[in-house]
């Protein structure tokens, strides 16, 4: 089966998301958390002002894109310190249970489950991940740990509220992103105002090109993708794709930190493919005759021409 463009720009996304986490590591310990996710969402705000020119947003857009702004700053927040105070082992593979989540959540919201053959893809997919990371072992739970659970249940959260806020409702997307930024911009920079100047001033040329990075790359592009193909396809489509993020980071990481690549994480890449790939197409195929029985059930009820 062949991929669509809706689940390449969301591969994209995973590949601009996993490799982002350098460029963050070293934004971080220049300016601090709050800091950067301030000029990220600011700059992305800015980054996304000129697509506002003729467009008005309505208040129920308002209303929901705020909302989405909230959960998706949540989910910074909670990843960004949770991994900051646990393994990249145990982040990782919480982190992952997002593959899991949302697909349940979306199963309790519309009333409407996926075969078990899926979960059984995202599980596969899952268990990719635990070898993927597992190099330096898990460790015992720490607040951190719960802070990666809450950021996995907030994500998914996101990405289900994502579809069904806006299913069959005539939203411009680029308004929507571009309410998420501004709450965001808002949020952050409210937060972190004690610390704001100081990273200004210690960030040099280099941080600059992060920050723009992250702002247009990881947030306007990932996020304005992100929310379109959702409205196309489904959140737990979405999130069993944006869920080889891990694959690419450590990709990432050998081609451009020169890190070592084990058999076992080879086997874990090759884990989360192939949940990945045999999940979609559950879905796929799912879907597809889901849209088919509706229009039989519609026929059927018509009235026999005479």
């Amino acid at each position: 089966m062949s991929m669509s463009r809706t689940d390449l720009l969301l591969l994209a996304v995973a590949v601009v998301w996993g490799s982002s986490y350098l460029a963050a590591q070293t934004l971080v310990l220049a300016g601090g958390v709050l800091a950067v996710l301030a000029l990220r969402f600011a700059a992305s705000a800015l980054t996304l002002a000129p697509a506002m020119a003729g467009r008005r947003p309505s208040r129920p857009e308002l209303r929901v894109g705020a909302l989405l702004g909230v959960t998706q700053a949540t989910v910074l927040v909670l990843e960004t310190y949770g991994v900051s105070m646990t393994s990249a082992t145990n982040a990782g593979v919480l982190i992952s249970l997002t593959i899991l989540l949302t697909p349940v959540l979306e199963g309790a919201v519309r009333r409407r489950w996926l075969p078990h053959r899926f979960f059984a893809g995202a599980a596969v997919a899952v268990a990719g991940v635990v070898l993927l990371v597992a190099g330096p072992g898990l460790r015992a739970p720490t607040a951190g740990d719960a802070l990666m659970l809450a950021a996995a249940v907030v994500r998914a959260a996101h990405v289900t509220l994502s579809g069904r806020l806006t299913d069959g409702r005539r939203y411009d997307t680029v308004t929507l992103t571009w309410v998420q930024m501004v709450v965001g911009a808002v949020l952050f920079t409210l937060l972190a105002a004690p610390a704001l100047p100081a990273a200004v001033r210690a960030f040099g040329p280099g941080q600059w090109l992060g920050v723009l990075y992250l702002a247009v790359g990881c947030s306007v592009f990932a996020f304005l993708v992100q929310l379109w193909a959702i409205r196309r396809t489904s959140a737990a489509r979405a999130s069993l794709l944006l869920g080889t993020e891990p694959v690419w980071a450590v990709l990432i990481g050998v081609g451009v930190a020169g890190e070592r690549l084990t058999p076992v994480a080879v086997a874990g890449i090759a884990l989360v493919l192939a949940g990945t790939y045999y999940g979609q197409r559950v879905e796929a195929d799912y879907r597809s005759g889901a849209v088919s029985r509706r229009r039989a059930s519609a026929t059927a009820g018509r009235p026999a021409a005479s």
